[in-house]
């Protein structure tokens, strides 16, 4: 890899996170001694090719502005959207075209530096766009029934399915163009590998360490600690 090349994370932000039921923005609660989002970004710091991090946050935001690290500069705000889409297109429209933007969810606190690396191995695969970290699904899983959604459909095969996870890494302009294309169609973008699926670009998946969990629920609240607490101690040894 081209240890030259740098690359820009972008962490949409500007989401509530009202199934948490906590009464703030689920990324300002507190895990393992630190704010979920501060966690997420000294992850993505922490290799030593992401020189920058984009935050798309609320502009409603009174708390990310009183986090510790807000006026380094590594740091860049831009304004979020109502949609997820929207959010990331607001910071990948601001990068040079043939950059390479990193999109990590903001509740993704538990990311490992070796996944990061595995990810970015891809800026050197030219046969594709670019990739995701994912897992592959190991339950049996259940379609619900259309009108009845307590009720089992059929069961679905798991082969070949995975889990999305984050981050995804595509070069700004490429993905800037998916965005804008998908939410001019009404495309419904669930993740960024979808606005780029939905173009006719090749996705990799990257199998991705089960422990980059999305806190979404308060359950997964103690998990998330478990992870960065077992982090903290290995990297003591």
């Amino acid at each position: 890899m081209n240890l030259n090349l740098s690359v820009t994370a972008v962490v949409p932000a500007a989401g509530v996170g009202s199934r948490m039921q906590a009464g703030k923005p689920k990324q300002y609660l507190n895990v393992a001694g630190k704010t979920i989002l501060e966690h997420t970004l000294h992850a993505l710091m922490s290799h030593p090719l992401i020189n920058h991090i984009i935050v798309a946050a609320n502009p409603d935001d009174d708390i990310l502005p009183t986090l510790p690290f807000y006026k380094k500069s590594w740091l860049t705000v831009v304004e979020g959207g109502t949609e997820r889409a929207q959010s990331v297109l607001n910071a990948v429209k601001t990068l040079p075209e043939t950059s390479w933007a990193l999109v990590h969810d903001a509740a993704r606190p538990c990311l490992c530096t070796e996944d990061i690396g595995k990810l970015l191995s891809l800026i050197n695969d030219d046969s594709i766009a670019g990739g995701i970290l994912a897992t592959p699904v190991r339950d049996t899983m259940k379609r619900a029934h259309p009108t009845k959604t307590q009720i089992i459909s059929h069961t679905e095969s798991r082969e070949s399915l995975w889990h999305a996870l984050t981050p995804q890494l595509f070069r700004a302009g490429e993905l800037t163009h998916a965005i804008q294309v998908g939410l001019t169609s009404g495309t419904t973008i669930t993740d960024e590998a979808s606005a780029m699926e939905a173009v006719g670009h090749q996705v990799k998946l990257v199998a991705g360490n089960p422990a980059n969990i999305k806190i979404t629920h308060p359950e997964d609240l103690p998990l998330a600690e478990f992870y960065l607490s077992q982090r903290a101690n290995t990297n003591k040894e």
